[in-house]
């Protein structure tokens, strides 16, 4: 039960084995600088997600909601919606309640007969 076994070695000088033989470690999965880059998505990549997912993002929260967005946005752009609307309607409120006091005194003073 004698068999012989040839091998047969194949040698490559320094020029040929760089260009024969993928020294690199891609099979790892480390990425250049270059490649992650290019991996990372465009803003409209991120407006398209956005808005496949919109119904899945929670409305309320403090990280990871409409709520978180809304705010992070307007801190960024340092946005304040209708915020003079809303210190006018609140002036108005202010008069309002200085009116319905003086007209709940005078409806008082009208019943007792007095004056407040």
């Amino acid at each position: 039960m004698n068999e012989n076994i040839n091998f047969n070695k194949q040698v490559y000088d320094k020029r040929q084995y760089s260009k024969i033989i993928d020294s690199s470690f891609t099979q790892l999965g480390v990425k250049t600088i270059q490649e992650q880059i290019s991996s990372q998505p465009t803003t409209n990549d991120f407006f398209s997600m956005y808005n496949d997912m919109f119904y899945d993002i929670p409305e309320l929260g403090v990280t990871n909601s409409h709520e978180y967005l809304i705010k992070k946005s307007s801190e960024y752009i340092n946005f304040e919606a209708n915020q003079e609307e809303i210190i006018a309607l609140q002036a108005e409120i202010s008069q309002l309640r200085i009116e319905l006091l003086d007209a709940q005194k005078q409806n008082i003073g009208l019943q007792t007969g007095t004056t407040l």
